[in-house]
Formats: C-alpha cells, structure tokens, sequence
C-alpha cells in the first residue's frame, strides 16, 4: 500500500507544485542575500536544483503516484545532486558553507514541497467531493 498526500493529482499538478516550490525557495534566497531578483540569479540557483530534483523524480516514479516513499528518494538524491552541481558549476569548493547551504535547501524545499502538494491534494479532494 502507498501513502500519499490527501487526494489524488496528476503528474503535472505534482510536478508543477514541486517546481513552484523550487522558484518559490530561489526566490527567497535571492531576495535574502540581496542578489536581487534576474533571469540570470534564477537560472543559476533554479536549473541545477530542478535538474537534481526532475531526474530523481523521474527515476523514483514521484510523479506517476504521489507516494511518500517515491517523494522521500526524490528529495534525498534531488536536491543533494542540484546542490552539487550547482557549486561545481559556480566553482566552489565543497565546504561547510555548501553542506550548510544543502541543509537549508532540504528543510525548505522539502516543507514547500509537502505544503504545496498537500493544498493541491485538499484542493483535489474536495473537488470529487462536490462532482
């Protein structure tokens, strides 16, 4: 038996609350540390972390099902592989400063992303209840 969040979405809806939750993170961060909000700053912080979490996702079936187990590999290798290559790609030294910068990404990503998918279960649910 699979666990899933309330209601049942379709893949895009999961993949589009995920993705959301990624822009939604980048955008505090760039906001937060002043960077200031560019097509180049979302392209930086976004690609490799919607890499990482896409190509998890689609190898852990995330998106077919919603299951808790399919999400909980997904955030465990998606953003940790994001985050790395976004430091080699930036050329930073894998240091304390990335391990703290993959610690804030899985706590926050990871809230959004139960956050997000959860409304959008509730949204779905009431709306078979009313069909």
């Amino acid at each position: 038996m699979r666990h899933s969040l309330a209601g049942r979405r379709s893949p895009a809806t999961l993949a589009a609350c995920d993705l959301t939750a990624i822009v939604v993170f980048v955008t505090i961060g760039l906001l937060h540390h002043r960077h200031g909000l560019s097509v180049a700053g979302y392209a930086r912080d976004t690609l490799p972390l919607a890499g990482g979490w896409f190509a998890a996702g689609a190898l852990f079936n995330a998106f077919d099902d919603g299951g808790l187990g399919a999400l909980a590999a997904t955030w465990a290798c998606g953003i940790p592989a994001g985050v790395l290559v976004r430091a080699l790609v930036l050329g930073r030294p894998i240091d304390g400063s990335e391990a703290a910068f993959l610690g804030v990404c899985l706590a926050t990503i990871g809230l959004l992303v139960l956050v997000l998918r959860g409304g959008a279960g509730l949204l779905a649910r009431g709306a078979g209840l009313r069909a």
